[in-house]
């Protein structure tokens, strides 16, 4: 069987990386840039550090900003129709996941028509021409969604996320700068690195995982547990440091791993929640991150030991079962730390059956190293209830 890894042609990475952008568009010759981006990034300033760039360069672009946070099939059809609008030959996305997802389902379906309806990209889709060049500008240290071959897209009429992995829809050019992520807040700054560290771990533990994913994840992990508290302190003093920028880089690390070999049932939940709840992703991702660890721990045991050691737990004299159960416990403390919730107040009874039923049938389900039955999906549900 053949591992297959695919990255972007090129990635910039520290602070002041975005200089680089107006000379990666020039050398390719194009002339009108579509600038896909989220509202609060245009109106707080933060879209104007690459558009000025841009100005600044003489390169042409328009800017789509209509997005939400869990982004719509109407926000990329409406997208689509403002790219052609624009007469636009080139896409920079700057934002979170929300506006490099939209960016990238925009972009394939430009070069593929055929998939205009969006729902049709669904799953593994045949799509024969890569999207639109992309540049990617990450201003959140969570979801490497300038790195991966996945976008998910919210189906508002049948409430519910699909996720999209697709080689022809990763940016070729990944732009990493810490310093587009200095207006991000404590709670984003917490929730979006406990989405990466999410990330690391199930791409470690997933049945598609092998040696070389194995390096990335690791490391990710190790990254994410010395900076992520670092990171949140800074956002709350305003005072940039090195959490900051180690979170940049590990979670792009992550995302080198997990988009490749695929991730499990903590994700296929978290999907969900934020499908019927609009429950932001990375805080979803965390709450059942510590839950999945413990249903998976069975047939994952020794690899959760190795998390615990990536983690800085001093696992010495320990058995592999302790140190799984302290990669656990980390998790959890880290959690506790950077203050993300531990419970989903809108969940009731009424709706598990619903939130079971379509966590079983995203497509990060399959993943997952252990089997999971619908019993044992709704009672992690129920393990996040109040």
């Amino acid at each position: 069987m053949a591992n297959r890894i695919v990255l972007n042609t090129i990635s910039y990475h520290g602070a002041g990386a975005i200089a680089e952008i107006p000379g990666e568009l020039q050398r390719r010759g194009y002339k009108k840039v579509f600038v896909c981006t989220d509202p609060d990034l245009v109106k707080f300033g933060v879209a104007a550090k690459v558009t000025d760039l841009l100005d600044e360069a003489g390169i042409a672009y328009s800017v789509y900003s209509d997005i939400k946070p869990n982004p719509t099939i109407q926000n990329v059809t409406d997208g689509v129709e403002a790219f052609k609008a624009a007469e636009a030959d080139s896409i920079v996305t700057i934002g979170g996941g929300s506006a490099m997802d939209t960016a990238k389902a925009i972009g394939v379906i430009i070069t593929n028509p055929e998939f205009a309806d969006v729902r049709s990209l669904e799953g593994v889709a045949p799509t024969k021409n890569h999207a639109v060049f992309t540049i990617a500008v990450p201003t959140t240290a969570g979801t490497a969604a300038e790195v991966t071959i996945n976008y998910v897209i919210t189906d508002v009429e049948k409430v519910r996320k699909f996720v999209c992995v697709d080689t022809n829809d990763a940016p070729e050019v990944a732009v990493v700068d810490p310093e587009m992520m200095a207006t991000m807040p404590a709670g984003l700054t917490a929730s979006t690195g406990m989405d990466a560290l999410t990330h690391a771990i199930e791409g470690y533990t997933t049945k598609g995982a092998w040696e070389m994913s194995d390096m990335f994840h690791l490391k990710a992990i190790e990254l994410i547990s010395k900076n992520l508290r670092d990171a949140v302190a800074e956002a709350k003093s305003g005072v940039p440091g090195s959490g900051r920028e180690g979170m940049a880089l590990a979670q792009y690390i992550a995302g080198m791993g997990f988009s490749n070999v695929g991730l499990g049932v903590d994700h296929s939940m978290a999907h969900t929640l934020s499908a019927h709840f609009d429950t932001p992703h990375g805080v979803a991702c965390a709450m059942l991150l510590p839950i999945a660890m413990e249903f998976n721990k069975p047939v994952v045991t020794e690899r959760l030991a190795k998390v615990a050691v990536a983690m800085g737990v001093d696992t010495t004299g320990m058995s592999t079962d302790e140190a799984a159960d302290a990669a656990i416990a980390a998790v959890k403390q880290l959690s506790v730390d950077v203050n993300i919730p531990t419970v989903c107040e809108a969940i009731t009874e009424d709706e598990l059956d619903t939130l079971t039923k379509d966590a079983m049938a995203d497509a990060c389900f399959p993943g997952n190293p252990r089997e999971a039955t619908y019993d044992d999906v709704m009672g992690m549900f129920r393990q996040i209830m109040k």
